[in-house]
């Protein structure tokens, strides 16, 4: 039989980024499929921003989160290495749900069947455009449209001010965490504008129709108060209270009521009826250009959980996925 490792969750953290004793990785003994079955052999994992948020127990709220002593779970890209399911064949790339360990072993409805050859990288697989497709869709972005994306260098993002771009807005404005994240966003992903949010962030936001959030507090504040009247704010994430394990909600909460704003947080699993339409789009634009996928790739099972504290302190750029 063959042998893998798993990182398993052993307590609940007492801060947010873990103590080595919270999480350890185990080698285990990866049996056969059985009938139905199929074995993946993971090749890459997302490194997710929420990795470390579900290590809380987090069932007072609408978000799934990891078991105390099971594997840690993530989105991945692997091969089938064994199939007792006529559905898929040893050497099929698939994307599943079982990263954090080294092979995959579920019934092969649990895996999906993706193209090699559908984006420049299999890495792509694990991008977060999917995310930034609906957001900026239920924002209704247009042409015309004044846009500020939170977090401009991340994995959602990036890829959330290019998509708004395409969908016509004239500018769009990215807060970032450094003055070199700054220059990449503007040179690379074609903002119009980005800016060190540790410099300050409201002094550089005027007269916004849409704002697309992952971060929350500060950012989410300056924007209420540079939307105009009938403005649309769409969240995805609050990585600035997931950072500091406390509430940092916005003071200006009655601008939402005087301007007759809308927020809207958002998960992508609530919008299926979106799917299509991204898939048929989105790897087309990655693929010609119109779309540059920022990311950062990291190498070995063992570095994951440095790999996501590094990420939520701003370390790398773009989406994080780690090479298994």
């Amino acid at each position: 039989m063959r042998r893998g490792r798993e990182m398993r969750l052993v307590s609940r953290p007492a801060q947010r980024i873990p103590d080595p004793g919270d999480v350890r990785l185990v080698e285990v003994t990866v049996p056969d499929p059985a009938p139905g079955q199929v074995l993946v052999r993971n090749m890459f994992m997302s490194i997710d921003p929420g990795s470390l948020l579900r290590m809380d127990d987090l069932s007072r709220l609408d978000i799934p989160h990891f078991e105390l002593g099971a594997p840690l779970w993530a989105d991945a890209v692997g091969e089938v290495v064994v199939s007792a399911d006529a559905a898929l064949r040893p050497g099929d790339v698939v994307w599943h749900r079982f990263g954090w360990r080294d092979y995959a072993l579920a019934d092969a409805a649990e895996f999906r069947r993706v193209d090699p050859a559908a984006y420049p990288s299999l890495t792509h697989h694990l991008c977060f455009g999917i995310v930034a497709y609906i957001g900026i869709e239920l924002a209704r972005v247009g042409p015309g449209d004044t846009v500020f994306v939170s977090s401009a260098a991340g994995g959602v993002g990036s890829i959330a001010g290019q998509i708004a771009r395409l969908r016509g807005a004239s500018r769009v404005i990215g807060a970032v965490g450094s003055p070199e994240k700054a220059a990449y966003v503007t040179e690379t992903l074609r903002y119009d504008a980005a800016f060190d949010y540790h410099a300050g962030i409201r002094p550089h936001l005027d007269e916004l129709d849409v704002c697309f959030d992952s971060v929350g507090g500060a950012h989410l504040e300056a924007a209420i108060d540079a939307m105009r009247p009938r403005g649309r704010i769409v969240m995805c994430g609050a990585t600035q209270e997931v950072r500091s394990g406390r509430p940092h909600g916005p003071r200006n909460m009655l601008a939402v009521i005087g301007k007759r704003l809308s927020l809207l947080g958002f998960y992508t699993f609530d919008h299926p009826e979106l799917v299509p339409r991204f898939e048929a789009e989105f790897p087309r634009w990655v693929r010609e250009g119109e779309v540059v996928i920022a990311q950062t790739v990291v190498d070995g099972l063992e570095n994951g959980i440095t790999a996501a504290a590094d990420q939520l302190r701003g370390v790398h750029t773009g989406k994080v996925v780690l090479r298994l």
